[in-house]
């Protein structure tokens, strides 16, 4: 079993973390404050070539594995935990498009013209610096896909009509991260048609410019403000046949073959877990600006540092040995560890990032210190569907009592 980075990952990992300390935190509390959107973040991103992480080296990307990525998200989140957040909805639109595309099922035509639309959405994305919000959440609670799509459902409510050219497309998203501050949104909806759902499920490429797209809504969150997820209502968008990000059918087959798509949210909250206790010991001994020197009662402290740290090695573990498994079609025993290390990791961030307010003392919570930013971020990670707290333990526990895919369930992978 191999436990360490390769040489290109470690130097990936060193340019997140390089960004994430020098560039993205000393903006952090601002963007928090304003809930603006870190374009400034994303400048860097662009400049550094990260935008085109993911994107495989033919098309002039650093060719980042699904693994590679989970590794330089934990850092950028050290920085930022909002851009490394909507990041991530940027750079599984590229794993989606590419490798993890590569291993799915197509016929060879399909594949063909798959290949030379994503070249050129690759191409937009590595010399133009374009990239992707990715708005899959939609006010729909019933329908075919909760009992048949794999990882929670309810992400079809948004139609697109079929006509000379295109479609039309009409639908409404909530909790659209980037909204209005990405060029393009990879976009789920169903065409509207006899065929089996599965084989209507589409993936399109939205511009936020097109006619009738819109961002309505207020942006207030306790936590992740950065990410400025407001609503995203699409009324009667017209949109090429060429938008097409993924053939039509292998969204919804992926979503089911792929579902290590959603744990990649943890890399997030590991990278929160981590700033966390690095702040945390930087007061305790002086080194943030502000704290008292010396701690008066750092003895009383040191068993919770431990905790802290046990808390995140065990987290991080878990995480590491999940991310190195995830394939197209991964084995049964392979997604419960997924599922384990995602649930891990959302308890973990709480009650980490809560520990080091406490043991900080009262001025922890002031928000001139980050550490009460990074409690409210963590907030967020049981609760980012598919793979909520819930829906992930009730797809464990179903899949090992044999009970997943049974009508009233969470479906099972």
């Amino acid at each position: 079993m191999h436990l360490q980075p390769s040489l290109r990952q470690r130097e990936l990992i060193g340019l997140g973390r390089r960004l994430a300390r020098e560039r993205f935190a000393p903006r952090a509390d601002r963007h928090d404050r304003d809930a603006s959107f870190p374009f400034d973040d994303y400048a860097d991103l662009r400049t550094e070539g990260l935008l085109g992480l993911c994107v495989p080296e033919r098309y002039g990307g650093l060719g980042a594995d699904y693994e590679t990525y989970c590794l330089v998200a934990e850092q950028l989140a050290q920085g930022n935990a909002s851009t490394a957040l909507t990041f991530n909805m940027h750079c599984l639109t590229m794993l989606m498009m590419g490798p993890i595309a590569d291993n799915m099922t197509m016929l060879p035509a399909v594949r063909e013209r798959h290949e030379k639309l994503r070249a050129v959405k690759f191409h937009e994305v590595v010399e133009e610096g374009a990239f992707y919000g990715q708005p899959h959440s939609e006010p729909v609670e019933q329908g075919e896909t909760d009992t048949k799509l794999g990882v929670g459902g309810r992400r079809f409510g948004t139609t697109a009509q079929k006509i000379d050219g295109g479609y039309v497309v009409n639908g409404r998203k909530f909790f659209v991260s980037l909204a209005g501050c990405a060029p393009y949104y990879a976009t789920p909806a169903i065409r509207l048609g006899d065929e089996p759902w599965i084989e209507r499920t589409l993936y399109l490429k939205i511009p936020k410019d097109a006619p009738g797209v819109s961002f309505p809504g207020d942006w207030d969150p306790m936590g992740m403000r950065a990410t400025v997820s407001r609503d995203m209502v699409l009324e009667n968008v017209f949109v090429p046949d060429d938008a097409e990000v993924l053939p039509a059918g292998l969204f919804g087959a992926m979503y089911n073959a792929f579902p290590h798509l959603f744990l990649s949210f943890s890399a997030t909250f590991l990278g929160v877990m981590q700033a966390a206790y690095d702040d945390a010991l930087a007061y305790l001994t002086g080194r943030m600006p502000g704290a008292p020197v010396p701690h008066t009662e750092i003895a009383a402290k040191g068993p919770a540092v431990a905790e802290m740290l046990f808390a995140i090695e065990s987290a991080r573990a878990m995480y590491y040995r999940a991310i190195s498994e995830a394939e197209v079609d991964a084995p049964v025993e392979a997604v419960q560890r997924a599922r384990a290390a995602h649930v891990t990791v959302q308890r973990a961030v709480v009650a980490v990032t809560q520990e080091a307010i406490r043991i900080c003392g009262g001025r922890g919570f002031l928000k001139r210190y980050p550490l009460e930013r990074y409690a409210r971020d963590a907030r967020a990670a049981a609760l980012m569907r598919p793979w909520t707290q819930e829906i992930a333990m009730q797809q464990a526990w179903e899949t090992a009592l044999g009970l997943d895919g049974q009508p009233g369930g969470a479906g099972g992978a």
